[in-house]
């Protein structure tokens, strides 16, 4: 995926500016959507449901892919090589694979579990436990770090040109064949997945619902969830294919290197990260539980805010009054008659018959001295 690029002309060139404000405007709105979906589902203990473990997973692998790839990928078009070393080279289109396989293979267990919850809501009540999804949830990590493992071998830093890249090392027959793999086990049989129970879902909702009976909150409350649930499907079937598409033609068709494919390849990669950063934006939309948690966070967060400022504000309140005072004792006892310099003086207590050295005596009370410090 990542590819060093193209001999550039001499010049300023836009897209070493633009492309990486694209990243950057990826990177926040993934980091802090993301981040909000995982602090809602967290926050409540949300996570006892089957498909918040689901979408939690799904945001975990957002997240990570937002952290750990998408930055690295933007310094493509504004660095004239690969700065970040050989372990990174290899660690950051392992995560990219690694994560695309979590993400599709959640979507098409959840398809799944959408499926039997709509359609079998009480036979599948023994299989929809959260002990079966945290199971399943290793079993799509175990698979992603499978089938993405090849990766660590598949690019490799190196010079060309007086440059360090960090491109593909294996052969040509060898690449084919592992982005062949990629297409299907990522993509083809997840959206095959997705379809068939997605279809089958909307058809048995259609049949099953009696336009004059009005429907009962459990099962509004399952279509509002599977219209959320198949929105981020067809984003991610969307978002992910041009992608692929273009490996197809690079490798099985005609894709010259110029301008304009150069252009589409930039297009397919900004496409495929914006994934990542969509779901949280779907989930405020379609969800009234997710705007609801959202709002409460936000809200936290000003309230707290508010709460520092006003704490600082007694602080340097009470600062501002016992400096006052300060003063204040300063100025009377400077205005006292017969008072040393920089010392005090007070009534003595009975504590001993001894009268202090050096000392003087007022009537018949005693004084001693003490410093001001």
């Amino acid at each position: 995926m990542n590819s060093s690029a193209t001999g550039s002309e001499a010049g300023w060139q836009p897209e070493s500016v633009v492309i990486p404000l694209v990243y950057l405007l990826i990177f926040l709105v993934g980091t802090v959507g993301n981040c909000l979906v995982l602090a809602v589902l967290l926050r409540n203990g949300q996570v006892k449901n089957t498909t918040n473990l689901f979408i939690l997973n799904l945001g975990v692998a957002d997240l990570c892919f937002i952290l750990f790839c998408v930055p690295f990928q933007a310094t493509i078009y504004t660095l004239e090589g690969w700065v970040f070393g050989p372990f990174m080279c290899k660690a950051v289109h392992f995560f990219i694979y690694l994560t695309m396989y979590a993400s599709s293979f959640t979507l098409a267990t959840v398809s799944l579990d959408r499926y039997l919850a709509i359609r079998y809501p009480l036979h599948s009540r023994e299989l929809r436990t959260p002990r079966n999804a945290l199971t399943a949830i290793c079993f799509i990590w175990g698979l992603s770090f499978i089938f993405s493992g090849p990766y660590l071998s598949y690019y490799q830093e190196f010079q060309l040109a007086n440059l360090t890249v960090c491109h593909p090392i294996w052969e040509i027959s060898q690449r084919k064949v592992m982005d062949m793999c990629t297409f299907v086990f990522s993509y083809i049989i997840p959206v095959l997945i997705l379809s068939l129970t997605y279809v089958r879902t909307i058809r048995y909702l259609w049949r099953s619902v009696d336009p004059l009976q009005d429907m009962s909150e459990s099962k509004k409350a399952k279509r509002k969830v599977t219209r959320m649930i198949i929105i981020v499907a067809i984003l991610f079937c969307l978002c992910w294919l041009p992608h692929h598409l273009v490996i197809l033609c690079v490798w099985f068709g005609h894709f010259p290197l110029n301008q304009a494919t150069y252009v589409l390849r930039i297009l397919s990669h900004l496409l495929s990260y914006a994934n990542s950063c969509v779901n949280p934006i779907v989930y405020a939309l379609v969800s009234k539980h997710f705007r609801k948690g959202f709002k409460k966070i936000f809200i936290c967060l000003l309230h707290k805010k508010a709460a520092n400022k006003v704490h600082v504000a007694q602080v340097m309140n009470t600062v501002s009054t016992l400096e006052a005072e300060l003063s204040e004792v300063i100025r009377v006892s400077e205005a006292l008659p017969g008072r040393s310099s920089g010392h005090c003086q007070v009534p003595a207590q009975p504590w001993g018959e001894a009268e202090p050295v050096g000392q003087q005596q007022k009537g018949d009370g005693s004084v001693i001295t003490f410093n001001v410090t």
